[in-house]
């Protein structure tokens, strides 16, 4: 294990009910519970980075997608490590937005980023967007940890407030540690039988828009699948994956409700 802390929480702007069966198809042992009004967080056990060598930005990342698209909400991926500390937000199908400090807090991401950031989470455009300007600019007084808790800060905003003891900076296990202290509910993997028993997979499955997602879906699955796998990234692959399951199920689903000639 790296003895240099390294960390990450996957922040989800929905309540647990409403992402919880979605985000068991990640296929990882997770930690989920509350975290403020219309908040969740996802706290993972890090295998991938802790054992597997992934850098954890590339695993959160891949996993702040997969639960984007399976639960049609935003999904903000808060990681950090010896040298760096950064996020990444995804929503929908649109490209990823992300910014990094590097460990004694210089920005190295683009203003533009932190603007689009603003603008899909529906900040204030004003007032929110003043408070996180300064995160973007030199100070020698700030490093990493205190730039992603001035990230959260801003967030408390919109009513996100972590459970205690899930601070920026810690490292997998005392994260986690915390979590069940405050009562998280465990997620693990079960198969996919189990998931389509436990309706998991049915906001995908209805609806007169399923043959166009579906195959929104398989396009963007297989070849982030392909492009995953090549470069071992378990994060992209288990999203990639996500999508190609999703994708193939509405596809199905459409033909099965779709009248014989």
């Amino acid at each position: 294990m790296n003895a240099t802390p390294v960390g990450a929480l996957l922040l989800c702007r929905a309540e647990p009910d409403a992402v919880r069966q979605q985000v068991r198809l990640l296929r990882e042992n997770l930690l989920l519970a509350p975290a403020g009004n219309g908040w969740s967080v996802i706290v993972p056990e890090g295998r991938p980075w802790l054992d597997g060598g992934e850098p954890v930005d590339a695993v959160l990342s891949g996993w702040a997608a997969a639960a984007a698209v399976g639960t049609d909400r935003p999904a903000l991926a808060l990681w950090w490590d010896g040298d760096r500390a950064g996020f990444t937000l995804v929503s929908g199908f649109r490209r990823p937005v992300g910014y990094v400090w590097l460990a004694d807090g210089t920005p190295v991401g683009e203003d533009e980023a932190m603007r689009t950031f603003a603008a899909r989470l529906g900040l204030d455009p004003v007032l929110d967007l003043q408070a996180l300007e300064p995160l973007t600019l030199p100070d020698p007084e700030a490093d990493a940890h205190a730039r992603t808790t001035g990230l959260l800060a801003v967030l408390a905003r919109t009513g996100l407030d972590l459970p205690e003891g899930l601070t920026p900076g810690q490292p997998a296990e005392w994260l986690r540690a915390a979590a069940r202290a405050r009562g998280a509910e465990h997620l693990a993997w079960s198969g996919w039988r189990d998931a389509v028993e436990e309706g998991a997979l049915e906001p995908w499955l209805h609806g007169p828009g399923a043959r166009v997602l579906g195959t929104a879906q398989l396009a963007a699955g297989l070849p982030l699948t392909a492009w995953a796998l090549s470069r071992r990234s378990p994060g992209w692959a288990a999203a990639g994956a996500l999508l190609v399951g999703h994708g193939l199920l509405g596809l199905l689903y459409a033909r099965l409700r779709t009248p014989a000639a």
